[in-house]
């Protein structure tokens, strides 16, 4: 599509290819796999010296409508999908890294991102050095000859700290590194990573891009080379593959993904605001706030707060869980991006298998909440923590 559209629009249009029936939704093809033509063609598909589908293992063609779009969301020029959002930052470690290499990450990240660079990736030779997600000069100190990654959230899952992605991207190619952003919790509604720097932008489409916990999904986004040329024979191999039928769900999840990550990101900012002035409430994080640490960075970054609220509760674990068992609009469950309202107990959850040094590293207390704030009517949400609260 014309590099002038609005994200708006991109959200809507781009990527979209038409069968021979002329369709206007996108369609969707369950198929395992395609003929060919000829001989000569069924080889020339195999070699990827003929462009065209060959098998959905690694091509079809609603994931690749699903990639399209997204690359065009994110100002990138290639997209692949995965299964999961873990699958798609193991397709990127993998695709990139080998043993005796080192990676930089933050501390601040997904439970399982944790596990994955932290011990399994340990397990075949690639060590990581964990630093905290705002200290740009704890990240310079942690880079060595052999440091080939650096990887971060922001905003951070649960406390929303926010890195400084433009200095950080300074440092990683200043070390002949690249560096990967996770943009699950902004979306490329609320935050572009690449412009300000970032080598890859990963997903996990389940989240936000999909929008109503339907399915599960993954994305990488970045150069042609990095993606396509580095990426893609880990996926033809290995398989990490998005479902034809869930890159549908996910590509009509962004049709909508504009307005729904600004209603949500509004209802965010108004509860945020009530949970700081509660007496029961000991802190607030969310960077919409005037006293959160990175508010400055999140004006610069990103174009509004975002849509998770988190929370410490003052009591620590019972006083949290109390809050949590009483609700009974709020949905308790460890996901979130969905137009529901969910909430969740980071430390036995979502961070439950790692460390209680790594949690208290990371910051994350016995009396801290996390929520994801969906569309429905802020007074039914006030209400429903408010029964805990009091």
């Amino acid at each position: 599509m014309e590099d002038t559209y609005k994200l708006a629009t991109l959200a809507v249009r781009a990527g979209q290819k038409r069968s021979q029936f002329n369709e206007h939704s996108e369609a969707l093809y369950l198929t395992s796999s395609f003929v060919f033509e000829s001989a000569a063609q069924a080889a020339g598909r195999f070699t990827g010296g003929d462009d065209g589908n060959v098998y959905s293992r690694f091509t079809n063609p609603t994931v690749t409508m699903f990639q399209e779009r997204l690359a065009a969301l994110e100002g990138a020029e290639s997209c692949l999908a995965t299964a999961s959002g873990m699958s798609a930052i193991l397709m990127t470690a993998m695709s990139l890294l080998k043993a005796g290499d080192h990676v930089v990450c933050s501390s601040a990240v997904f439970g399982s991102t944790v596990t994955l660079f932290g011990t399994i990736l340990a397990r075949f030779g690639v060590e990581t050095t964990f630093v905290p997600a705002t200290d740009v000069t704890a990240w310079k100190a942690a880079v060595r000859p052999n440091t080939k990654l650096l990887f971060l959230e922001t905003p951070s899952n649960p406390l929303t700290a926010l890195s400084d992605i433009a200095a950080i991207a300074n440092i990683a190619h200043d070390a002949g590194a690249l560096l990967v952003v996770d943009n699950c919790f902004c979306t490329p509604v609320l935050q572009r990573p690449l412009e300000f720097g970032a080598d890859l932008v990963v997903h996990s489409a389940t989240k936000y891009l999909d929008g109503q916990g339907r399915v599960l999904g993954g994305a990488v986004c970045g150069s042609k080379k990095l993606v396509m040329e580095s990426m893609l024979p880990f996926l033809r191999t290995a398989g990490p593959t998005l479902s034809p039928f869930n890159a549908w769900v996910i590509l009509k999840g962004l049709e909508t993904l504009g307005i729904r990550m600004q209603a949500q990101s509004a209802n965010a900012l108004e509860l945020a605001q009530w949970l700081e002035a509660h007496p029961k409430v000991a802190r607030v994080y969310y960077p919409g706030l005037p006293s959160h640490p990175q508010h400055a960075l999140a004006k610069k970054q990103q174009k509004s707060g975002g849509a998770i609220v988190s929370f410490e509760v003052k009591g620590g674990r019972e006083e949290a869980w109390k809050v949590v068992d009483s609700t009974r609009l709020i949905s308790i469950t460890g996901n979130l991006g969905d137009t529901k309202t969910t909430i969740t107990h980071p430390a036995s959850t979502t961070h439950g298998r790692i460390s209680p040094e790594a949690r208290a590293a990371a910051g994350i207390t016995e009396g801290l909440l996390r929520v994801a704030v969906g569309l429905e009517a802020q007074e039914d949400l006030r209400k429903d923590l408010a029964r805990g609260l009091g």
